[in-house]
């Protein structure tokens, strides 16, 4: 069973060609509603490293594991890593699941 407060999560680390930052960036844009029209799919974030220069972060929520390995082994998705291949020089792919959740304490009003 899907629990949305505890998403299964993505973490894509890309390491990009050098001068191919804002290709990517735009073809990441295109692609990326192909992602979060998943139905499975509940957001994703794309990155820029503050400490490496050419690493990006893609990060994306997912309502399960299942739901994301249909997606990830899907012809559209294979189609759209075809599309930002030609701009990375290597990266890796974690999973995980989150564990615990604390959301933003309320301040109190004096």
């Amino acid at each position: 069973m899907a629990h949305p407060e505890k998403p299964f999560r993505v973490l894509l680390r890309v390491e990009t060609r050098p001068g191919m930052a804002a290709d990517f960036e735009r073809t990441w844009r295109e692609v990326g509603t192909a992602v979060t029209s998943d139905p499975a799919n509940l957001g994703q974030w794309l990155m820029r490293s503050s400490e490496e220069e050419h690493v990006y972060y893609i990060i994306s929520d997912w309502t399960d594991e299942p739901g994301f390995r249909a997606f990830e082994h899907s012809e559209q998705h294979v189609k759209h890593r075809e599309r930002l291949h030609p701009f990375r020089s290597g990266g890796s792919m974690a999973t995980m699941r989150a564990v615990y959740h604390l959301p933003k304490a309320e301040t109190a009003q004096a």
